[in-house]
């Protein structure tokens, strides 16, 4: 399988928000590879805000980021809310859907991402969710790992959780690098052997953002500012251990300007590049483990 057809787009995108829409109309279409967005913000809007999200619908390839979907609550899925976003999907020729594994409601919606208790049952029942809403979308999903605060069971590590959960499903996976490192700090686990055991064949896509410190020992996913050194260093072993996945800079507040975004997106391309770089370079060099350093075997480069 080649890599355009592996994933659903290329390169470095970001994501839209309404906050953006007047700085992004006259961007350069080279600048972002492709948007992402949540459905649920754009499902029956019209008037103004409907057309100009058609009109970026035209110019760049879309992903979409659902927040309501609920994969893990004891409660129901909402099959007429998946079929308005199976519809929405088709209509603007969306490349793929990804979702949170995690819940947000039972009886009533909880405005936040819990995440699920990592158990064996757990994973059955969440995978069962996810096939049944694969059958109603008529497509693959992808399912995101979450950044919690609170430690689950310890019955699966969380790692562990998910792999699980994407091969008993039979779905694909968006790996945000900044979540595994908010939870390594939060929960003192190793993020660069988290992301090595992680299935490179079931990453569809990735996110990377910015997190707020709140103590030594705790930080909080907020997409709210600039990306650290250490997310960029978790990044690029990323690419060394599964070879370049498209990425996509999330940020919701604090926007820095259209400059401050495409210079954080450029960030992720120079990444990009370095590592298909560095894995054509590899490709030359002698087989023996002692001599050969490069990613692993079999890793993808996408946009070399």
């Amino acid at each position: 399988m080649t890599t355009a057809q592996r994933y659903p787009v290329s390169g470095a995108g970001l994501g839209l928000r309404r906050g953006l829409l007047r700085d992004l109309k006259d961007t350069d279409t080279a600048d972002f590879d492709f948007l992402e967005v949540a459905p649920e913000n754009w499902i029956g809007v019209g008037g103004r805000f409907g057309r100009e999200f058609a009109a970026y619908a035209e110019r760049f390839p879309l992903l979409c980021h659902g927040l309501s979907l609920s994969i893990g609550s004891p409660g129901a899925l909402d099959v007429s809310f998946l079929k308005d976003v199976r519809e929405f999907l088709d209509r603007f020729n969306v490349r793929c859907y990804s979702e949170h594994l995690s819940y947000c409601s039972d009886d009533g919606h909880l405005y936040d991402l819990m995440p699920i208790p990592f158990t064996e049952s757990a994973v059955t029942y969440v995978a069962d969710r996810v096939k049944q809403v694969q059958d109603i979308l008529e497509r693959r999903i992808v399912l995101e790992h979450v950044s919690a605060y609170v430690a689950q069971s310890d019955e699966l590590s969380e790692i562990e959780f998910v792999n699980a959960v994407v091969a008993e499903a039979d779905c694909d996976l968006l790996i945000d690098v900044n979540n595994v490192y908010v939870n390594s700090v939060n929960f003192n686990f190793d993020a660069k052997d988290y992301i090595s055991r992680l299935t490179s064949e079931r990453i569809a896509y990735g996110h990377i953002a910015g997190h707020y410190v709140e103590a030594d020992d705790l930080r909080v996913d907020t997409h709210g500012s600039a990306i650290t050194n250490d997310v960029w260093s978790l990044l690029d072993h990323a690419y060394a251990v599964h070879g370049v996945f498209p990425t996509l800079l999330e940020r919701d507040f604090n926007f820095p300007g259209l400059a401050g975004l495409k210079q954080e997106v450029d960030q992720v391309k120079a990444a990009q590049t370095r590592a298909a770089t560095a894995e054509r370079q590899a490709a030359f060099l002698p087989r023996d483990a002692s001599v050969y350093v490069g990613p692993t075997a079999g890793a993808r480069v996408a946009n070399a």
